[in-house]
């Protein structure tokens, strides 16, 4: 029977939580890298042993380590990230220029073909590619050297790059979101970049409707279907048909239109999930209540799923790479909160039961379906 194994990365290490197809009984096991901020933890597609995890500190700064045995054992990898392409400086708050540091890795994205290949996104903002399993690190520099690099501006968070979506159909065509500079693609395997982020609408920024400058925090999109493209963003849920080229809002029967996180079901192409909180200063759910909402109709209408969550005094937040789903038979989707709850639902949405409490805050969440 297959199953699944969820990677957790939390603010003081990383788990591995396993389950046969039924997810009905999991083996916890971590923390690796205890007390080391674990942004982000993915399993390569292409080979199921094969992990990555971005473990940083205070003390010894980005580490990224490698587990060749699906997790049991880690060693870490070249972790050298320089901005080797296109020296420059890029806005702060205030507007006044900031040179380009790096701060940390938010994001692995491992090569659904290649497990030698993995993509990293970084703080201060940009892409880096490896090719040897994480051994060397080089820059994509076409992104920040496209033009408006200089003009973006940190989000709350840092000026982080913190999702990168391949095109399935294609290794050349990739697209990747920035806080708070927007979405950005790429139709030349990373030599060229643009923007897409026509039809985003921002308040707070000089030009509502400007061609970059967008709090994006998340995007997703269905192997099947790549061209409908998913957005959560800094006050809308958004959607693109053609590939980023425009959007426009879904949210419109949300409790509220804020969130980080979504996701889309694995079979269905126009099922989607977000996890809707207070509002940008209030990150925790309306009413106290925690729910995920689905739509099963690309983002038409939305049903709030709360079977086995806390409906009462419930403050935790869902970050924004901390939801995924499996792709078993009966799709699961599986969260992680702030409050160290992860949660599952074996039957797409409908019931949800944590998996584990009291873990350390989620700070991320994938899953790997195995064989």
């Amino acid at each position: 029977m297959s199953g699944v194994r969820v990677l957790v990365g939390t603010r003081k290490g990383a788990f591995v939580l396993t389950a046969d197809g039924r997810r009905r009984t999991w083996e916890v096991r971590g923390p690796h890298f205890p007390g080391w901020e674990v942004y982000h933890v993915a399993g390569s597609a292409a080979d199921p042993d094969r992990l990555f995890a971005a473990p940083s500190g205070g003390w010894f700064g980005q580490v990224v380590q490698r587990s060749d045995d699906g997790g049991s054992t880690w060693a870490p990898v070249g972790n050298e990230f320089t901005y080797d392409g296109v020296p420059g400086t890029h806005q702060w708050y205030d507007g006044t220029p900031h040179p380009w540091e790096f701060a940390r890795v938010w994001h692995l994205e491992p090569s659904a073909t290649d497990p030698d290949t993995v993509f990293a996104g970084v703080e201060d903002a940009a892409l880096f590619r490896s090719t040897d399993g994480g051994g060397t690190w080089h820059e994509l520099s076409g992104l920040r050297g496209h033009g408006s690099g200089p003009h973006w501006q940190p989000g709350a968070g840092g000026m982080c790059l913190h999702t990168i979506v391949p095109d399935p159909r294609d290794p050349a065509r990739m697209t990747v979101a920035i806080s708070a500079a927007g979405a950005f693609r790429t139709d030349d395997a990373g030599t060229t970049w643009r923007p897409v982020n026509r039809g985003l609408h921002s308040e707070g920024i000089p030009d509502s409707d400007a061609e970059v400058g967008h709090c994006v925090h998340n995007l997703a999109l269905h192997p099947a279907r790549p061209d409908t493209l998913f957005m959560q963003k800094h006050w809308d849920v958004m959607r693109s048909d053609d590939g980023g080229e425009n959007w426009h809002d879904i949210g419109g029967d949300l409790p509220t239109d804020f969130g980080f996180p979504i996701d889309v079901h694995a079979h269905e192409p126009d099922t989607v999930y977000v996890v809707p909180i207070t509002s940008d200063s209030e990150h925790f759910p309306p009413e106290g209540r925690l729910r995920v909402y689905r739509s099963r109709t690309g983002g038409h209408e939305w049903e709030p799923l709360t079977r086995g969550l806390p409906q009462e005094h419930c403050y935790v937040n869902v970050l924004r790479d901390a939801m995924a789903v499996d792709r078993l038979d009966s799709c699961g989707v599986y969260f992680g909160t702030t409050g160290g709850q992860v949660y599952a639902s074996a039957d797409a949405g409908d019931r949800w039961e944590p998996i584990v409490r009291d873990l350390p805050a989620v700070l991320s969440v994938e899953v790997q379906t195995l064989p």
